[in-house]
């Protein structure tokens, strides 16, 4: 813990006022920017000798929707030489234009545009930002929870037109009220078994009437 908080204090003296917030929590080092100092930052962990984080781990998205600014851009480097990790993130609107810090960090494309895929976050200067992981044609963005969970449209195999087509969502089956009842609570309440009988226990009676 006592070289972390070393290290915070290092960075924090180098970086300054790019810094919206820091701190350790549990060993873990956060440090908390505003987007259009993403690139500033990223750079001096990268280039710092004390610091060497080298390695771009990976870049993910988490939604709030109820915050004005609804999305963390959340950054998480490793230094190889020093051993650490480091979490860097940021809040960004879906308006928000985050940029792209492919140019530090060559990993960054795929990364960058999985998280437009999945939220729609925004990056400027990203040279190939386009969906990663959804089909072509998909509407909206799979990992905001306001999505729908059945999704807008299922994709199917169409046998007169000998393709794959699209088609709006159809639920077959009217929704049903489960309520998660034990299934041997069920039994006893239904009286299919007693009180003082085991799960089973109705079996072997049945069998022994047939036998006898």
């Amino acid at each position: 813990m006592a070289d972390m908080q070393a290290l915070s204090e290092h960075i924090v003296g180098g970086l300054g006022d790019k810094l919206a917030g820091h701190g350790v929590t549990l060993g873990e080092l956060t440090l908390e920017v505003n987007p259009g100092d993403i690139e500033a930052v990223l750079r001096y962990l990268r280039d710092d000798p004390d610091c060497a984080f080298t390695q771009l781990i990976d870049i993910c998205g988490a939604d709030y929707p109820n915050r004005p600014l609804r999305f963390d851009v959340v950054y998480h480097l490793l230094s190889m030489t020093k051993n650490v990790r480091v979490r860097v993130k940021l809040q960004a609107g879906e308006e928000t234009q985050v940029p792209s810090v492919t140019g530090l960090f060559d990993v960054a494309n795929w990364y960058e545009r999985e998280a437009f895929d999945m939220y729609g976050i925004l990056f400027s200067g990203h040279p190939d930002l386009r969906r990663l992981l959804t089909d072509y044609g998909f509407e909206g963005y799979p990992l905001r929870k306001d999505f729908p969970l059945t999704g807008h449209v299922e994709v199917r195999y169409c046998d007169d037109s000998k393709k794959v087509i699209q088609e709006p969502v159809s639920l077959v089956q009217e929704f049903r009220d489960f309520d998660f009842e034990s299934p041997w609570e069920g039994a006893h309440a239904a009286g299919l078994v007693s009180e003082n009988m085991l799960p089973g226990d109705e079996k072997a009676g049945a069998a022994e009437s047939e036998e006898g």
